[in-house]
């Protein structure tokens, strides 16, 4: 298994079904803060579906349509990143994070999105990488900025989230935009 050095004690890498009790524990950690923001976040409540929110990135990834990362620090996982949608043909992906409290203050999100971006358009050519969030989770808006990535428009009521309908952010940065540091 690779695993990228992320600075700080913290590593990036694949987050596989045979996690699923690690993944679990981080769940339980991490809801009520990623909840609102990760639809799989209050679905991933027991052991069988923490190990089938896993499989479905597995079987994404084996179909080459998307991936999910576990962001390590100090050997505990304590957020991910993932292609929620990856498009080869199209050269378009939506990449998407989430961090539990313990792993806030780190630029860890920032740091394991910039790695995805930069393989996404040199290793893959894609030609375009989205970033969708809530326009109240301004900690992800501001991952989006710090990345280099433009606010392309705001889609209003565009899902459903316990009751309420929510609006999208709509980030975006072009292969001939990025500049990886």
């Amino acid at each position: 298994m690779f695993s990228i050095d992320l600075g700080d004690g913290a590593q990036l890498r694949p987050l596989e079904p045979w996690q699923a009790e690690e993944f679990l524990a981080h769940m339980d950690r991490a809801r009520d803060l990623v909840d609102p923001w990760i639809p799989w976040a209050s679905i991933s409540t027991d052991l069988a579906t923490a190990t089938a929110t896993l499989q479905r990135y597995a079987d994404k990834q084996a179909a080459d349509t998307g991936r999910l990362f576990g962001i390590w620090h100090q050997g505990t996982l304590v957020g991910g990143t993932m292609f929620v949608a990856f498009d080869a043909v199209s050269g378009n992906c939506e990449i998407g994070c989430w961090l539990e409290p313990a792993g806030t203050g780190h630029g860890l999100v920032t740091k394991a999105v910039r790695v995805l971006i930069d393989w996404a358009f040199r290793t893959r050519g894609m030609q375009r990488v989205e970033w969708h969030c809530d326009p109240r989770n301004g900690a992800s808006s501001n991952v989006a900025r710090r990345l280099g990535m433009e606010l392309e428009g705001t889609l209003r009521s565009a899902y459903p989230w316990k009751g309420t309908r929510r609006d999208t952010e709509i980030w975006a940065i072009l292969a001939g935009d990025w500049v990886a540091e």
